[in-house]
């Protein structure tokens, strides 16, 4: 979706594979709430909420560093299954960050969720902004997807967003030439070699990664790739002979994962990215454990790998 923005206004469009009625009452219902509003490793304790224009969310943010946010937000437009406007980041003690308006709309079984935030300038926009990512605030809608995920099919799954300043055709190109994919794509400190590439629907990849750790092997089994907008594989660990291992660091973890990109032009000059990690194949309770309680270590891997990627694209 395409979406013209003004200088101090930011925009979040996010499509999940829900019905809005799931979606809504994920926004609405603080005990839903509580179990994914905000950055990952937060926690929310909701006080009061009246949802009608003029009520008030009283609710406090627990960081993960012990530091408590208190919040109030003020309700503006209530309009069930359509639209929220509140405002943002005030209490007591101070006045709010910023206006938020979010509309919901339903197709196909899928809810698009558009939230735009309105700032008093251009310059506070920007500030804010840098405060968000350096939060990490925009992994409070990944995790909305996941947990409307698991509401809505009891399975797990991971779930990571970047908006790209490049075309969407670009950066198909970035996750399919492998002269692009190996320079981004290894975790902070590693570097990535292709032993084998075949990126094509039924083709695989056999690579290594070195660097900051001890080598390790991998291979991609590519499923499904429609161009320019969604490229699905899987990813096993492996030996230097591309025998079946396990991840060398973490005995437990899951011995395939699924990978599936999405990728969306939110302009002409604008890609968002949408990468889904799920646990495939046959997995005990301990290997999907230890998948859910990585969700933090990938957030920070794939980070990792988008910075690499946002500063490839720059030069």
């Amino acid at each position: 979706m395409t979406t013209k923005r003004l200088p101090n206004e930011m925009t979040i469009t996010r499509v999940y594979d829900a019905p809005v009625k799931l979606v809504w009452d994920a926004w609405t219902d603080p005990k839903q709430a509580a179990k994914w509003w905000g950055p990952r490793g937060f926690t929310i304790t909701t006080h009061s909420k009246n949802l009608k224009p003029g009520g008030v969310w009283h609710y406090t943010m627990h960081a993960p560093d012990g530091v408590d946010w208190p919040n109030k937000a003020k309700y503006f437009e209530v309009e069930k299954h359509s639209k929220l406007v509140y405002d943002h980041g005030g209490n007591d003690e101070q006045a709010p960050l910023f206006k938020v308006t979010v509309l919901f709309s339903e197709s196909k079984g899928k809810t698009t969720m558009e939230m735009t935030m309105a700032f008093s300038t251009a310059e506070v926009k920007k500030e804010t902004e840098k405060m968000i990512v350096k939060a990490g605030g925009n992994s409070t809608w990944d995790r909305l997807a996941e947990y409307l995920e698991r509401e809505n099919s009891k399975k797990e799954i991971f779930v990571i967003n970047r908006t790209f300043m490049t075309s969407v055709e670009n950066m198909y190109e970035m996750w399919t030439n492998p002269e692009h994919f190996s320079k981004w794509l290894a975790p902070t400190g590693f570097n990535m070699t292709f032993i084998r590439s075949d990126i094509r629907p039924g083709g695989s990849t056999f690579y290594y990664m070195d660097g900051a750790g001890p080598k390790m092997y991998g291979r991609a089994n590519y499923l499904e790739m429609k161009k320019p907008n969604r490229i699905k594989y899987t990813q096993e660990f492996c030996d230097e002979k591309e025998n079946l291992t396990r991840h060398p660091m973490a005995p437990t973890w899951p011995a395939t994962m699924m990978t599936t990109v999405d990728l969306v032009a939110e302009s002409s000059n604008e890609t968002r990215v949408t990468v889904t990690w799920e646990v495939t194949s046959n997995y005990t309770k301990e290997e999907m454990d230890t998948f859910i309680a990585a969700k933090g270590g990938m957030t920070q891997g794939w980070t990792g790998s988008f910075d690499k990627l946002e500063g490839y694209l720059e030069r």
